[in-house]
């Protein structure tokens, strides 16, 4: 799994011209799922994503986590994340897990890290064209694969 984290001071998501999700503080997650990707790879990800001290403490220094300072986790599923650029200028996305594999395992992970915050993670809708506004804090981006782990 692949995961863009954006420390944000808002965020939605809109599918169709309606809003489907929108968060205040906290982080906004893209995420790309693998065929090899697992549940290990899934309770790995959450743990570093709701753990990421990455949010100023009192002393303004990057000290707390999303899980700290009770802010809220929007997740949208993107295959694009896996792109491959080596040959030609058109990506291939051939390292992008199918449908099948993909959804369960999204919904696996947004049940995670809904279980390890203790509340709702907002969410887009997987394979909708979706379009994606987010204030970035900071900016802070954090890009983590769990394949990178060791």
């Amino acid at each position: 799994m692949r995961a863009v984290i954006q420390r944000v001071s808002r965020a939605s998501v809109t599918i169709s011209n309606k809003i489907k999700s929108e968060i205040g503080t906290g982080l906004l997650v893209l995420v790309g799922i693998e065929d090899s990707d697992d549940d290990n790879d899934i309770d790995w990800l959450c743990s570093k994503i709701v753990q990421l001290r990455i949010f100023d403490d009192s002393n303004e220094v990057m000290n707390l986590s999303v899980l700290d300072i009770g802010g809220d986790i929007l997740t949208i599923s993107q295959f694009t994340l896996y792109a491959k650029t080596k040959k030609g200028n058109r990506p291939s996305y051939m390292r992008a897990a199918r449908q099948d594999i993909a959804i369960p395992l999204y919904n696996r992970f947004v049940m995670q890290l809904s279980r390890l915050m203790g509340k709702e993670i907002f969410t887009g809708e997987f394979g909708s064209m979706m379009k994606v506004e987010l204030v970035n804090d900071g900016p802070v981006t954090i890009i983590i694969d769990t394949k990178e782990k060791e």
